[in-house]
């Protein structure tokens, strides 16, 4: 058979982009076998020219979206520039002119992957999105496709390495979330500015895309309720070794009779569940389906080389397709459409951590108001207490988050409570 060359254009040459090219590079032997065709690289869009490059071809760089997305010999464009703009638009236009994308950018396919999507049907193109969500981990396409014989009722993750780490390193090495996320980032895991790791709102992105396509219906990022762990404490992660829990960053989603549940938070989780084990910067993803029951998708969660092994991995799927005239065959998989609920009508337990009165009565008080808003008190710890104060620990059933909230507020103005200290769910 005669060799077939599949050009490829790369949007972007940072981290990924770089790692992207060199996966293709090193593997250009073996994808005549494992494609049915040669892949090449055509063209790289930069910002600058004048940028050193190590080991990068120098006349595959432009500066011209134009001449990629008009010159008809390329048909796999790769975008892995992020953000929203200009990376929507050309996307767009990618897709308008029959080319096939893929694309590692979880903001855009959180806020807009439904209209993409539905562009790409249009025009029977792919559109593979495997590295927006948990780098190297295999999960959109088991979802899509080894799983799609099952009813998944959750999801949930660990799918920020930048906040696995930083809780890694407070409960195994007794540091401060100072600390921690100093440590983070001389890795090179935190960002300069880190807020969209430690506020939770990366992980939302992902958990959004998640659950569109585990549930069949879409899931927008403004839909995902947030919190991250900056108010997580040396105190919080004592209580967890006592009570033989971790506490994890977990992006988490299940589908109920009353609506999808969808939320990012720090998690009270004990040491028997799977995800509990997941250390530093690696990802795992737990998936619950009606006939596969529990699977879990562990590995690099991020990185140069292991979210390149993703976005290769969808290049050749999409070269596969081309090779078999197949492309458009596995589109958006949303075609239902659920309500998602909102939180405060979500129920969860919760490990609650306050300051009182060392005095008769408190205790009494507070289940009274615990009582008064359906909140059911489980486990009752008294600790570090002082001639006139004492630290109470009260872990609950579950309960309607509004429930809970409104009790806390109606607790914070007795005199006999001094603080609220901690808020945290358990699983």
């Amino acid at each position: 058979m005669e060799n077939k060359k599949i050009k490829v254009a790369l949007l972007g040459l940072g981290t990924v982009g770089g790692g992207v090219y060199k996966l293709i590079q090193r593997r250009s032997e073996s994808m005549i076998h494992t494609v049915g065709a040669e892949l090449e690289v055509e063209k790289i869009l930069v910002h600058s020219l004048h940028k050193k490059r190590e080991g990068v071809d120098t006349d595959l760089l432009t500066t011209d979206w134009k001449s990629i997305v008009n010159d008809p010999e390329i048909q796999i464009v790769i975008e892995v520039m992020g953000g929203i703009e200009p990376a929507k638009s050309m996307i767009e236009e990618a897709l308008g002119a029959g080319k096939h994308v893929v694309t590692a950018n979880k903001d855009l396919m959180a806020e807009h992957g439904g209209e993409l999507l539905d562009l790409a049907a249009a025009h029977g193109c792919d559109l593979l999105f495997e590295a927006s969500v948990a780098g190297a981990i295999p999960i959109i396409r088991p979802l899509k496709q080894c799983l799609a014989g099952n009813e998944i009722s959750e999801v949930m993750g660990i799918v920020n390495g930048t906040t696995n780490y930083i809780l890694t390193k407070m409960f195994e090495e007794n540091m401060s979330f100072e600390a921690a996320l100093a440590k983070a980032t001389e890795l090179g895991y935190a960002e300069a500015d880190p807020t969209a790791d430690v506020e939770g709102l990366d992980a939302g992105r992902k958990v959004a895309i998640l659950s569109s396509i585990a549930f069949h219906s879409r899931v927008q990022f403004k839909d995902v309720y947030t919190e991250g762990i900056t108010k997580i404490t040396a105190e919080d992660i004592a209580y967890a070794k006592e009570f033989d829990c971790v506490i994890k960053l977990l992006a988490v989603a299940h589908n109920t009779d009353k609506g999808i549940e969808v939320g990012v938070y720090p998690v009270l989780l004990g040491k028997e569940h799977p995800l509990s084990s997941v250390r530093d910067s690696f990802n795992a993803v737990f998936v619950h389906g009606d006939a596969v029951d529990d699977a879990m998708f562990y590995g690099r969660g991020a990185g140069e080389m292991p979210t390149a092994s993703a976005v290769v991995g969808d290049v050749i799927d999409v070269a596969r397709n081309l090779q078999f005239g197949c492309n458009g065959r596995i589109s958006c998989t949303c075609y239902q459409d659920l309500p998602v609920k909102p939180f405060d009508e979500v129920k969860n337990k919760f490990f609650l951590r306050m300051q009182v009165k060392n005095e008769p009565g408190v205790l009494a008080k507070v289940a009274s108001v615990f009582g008064g808003h359906k909140v059911s008190i489980r486990r009752v710890v008294q600790k570090h207490v002082q001639e006139e104060a004492a630290e109470l620990v009260i872990s609950t059933e579950k309960v309607k988050e509004y429930h809970i909230k409104d009790a806390l507020r109606e607790l914070q103005k007795m005199d006999s409570i001094s603080e609220i200290s901690s808020m945290i769910r358990e699983y």
